[in-house]
């Protein structure tokens, strides 16, 4: 089974990045995780851009997504929402075509700093992902606070997040086999 994360933050030391490159070693076995190119790397949306042609890191970013058995996005929050960089890139997608959100198993987490964990953030991005009909696994929900104090040095490394974070994986796993099971 194939999942490919899309990262919500461009910081170079961002605390989301770092919980997303863990993802592939708190796997469940059968299951190969692989992260999407940088946010950054999509040009802010523009119909005129879509009507000339769809950027080639969009094409590609889609492609990804809809070849891949689920998604799995995780994003900080900012100012109580998404960040401007992954509301774009789903914009983005939605205009494909292909339509590589819809009927998507998808599974949002979020770290932070603050003890909400990107919770009202995680929040709105259900309201975007109704929109694109993603299929989002409601609980169980990982919002990693205080996550300053989980990871160092870009590599988390408190035993009990790593556990926490690995049962969301295995109950994913369950959920993307059910949605491909009914489909």
């Amino acid at each position: 089974m194939n999942w490919v994360v899309l990262v919500g933050s461009v910081r170079k030391g961002s605390l989301n990045a770092a919980l997303a490159r863990a993802l592939p070693d708190l796997a469940p076995d059968g299951v190969k995780i692989d992260l999407l190119p940088s946010v950054a790397d999509m040009p802010i949306y523009d119909g005129d851009i879509e009507t000339a042609g769809f950027p080639g890191q969009v094409s590609a970013v889609g492609d990804r997504v809809k070849a891949a058995d689920a998604l799995v996005i995780v994003t900080p929050e900012y100012n109580y929402s998404v960040p401007g960089g992954l509301k774009n890139a789903l914009d983005w997608l939605s205009r494909l075509k292909t339509q590589p959100l819809k009927g998507k198993p998808t599974l949002i987490m979020s770290a932070s700093p603050s003890t909400m964990g990107g919770a009202r953030a995680q929040y709105h991005l259900r309201q975007v992902l109704v929109a694109v009909d993603a299929h989002v696994m409601n609980v169980p929900e990982v919002m990693v606070a205080q996550a300053h104090t989980k990871i160092t040095d870009g590599v988390l490394t408190d035993q009990g997040t790593r556990d926490f974070v690995g049962k969301q994986l295995s109950a994913f796993h369950g959920f993307v086999k059910q949605a491909q099971a009914t489909a």
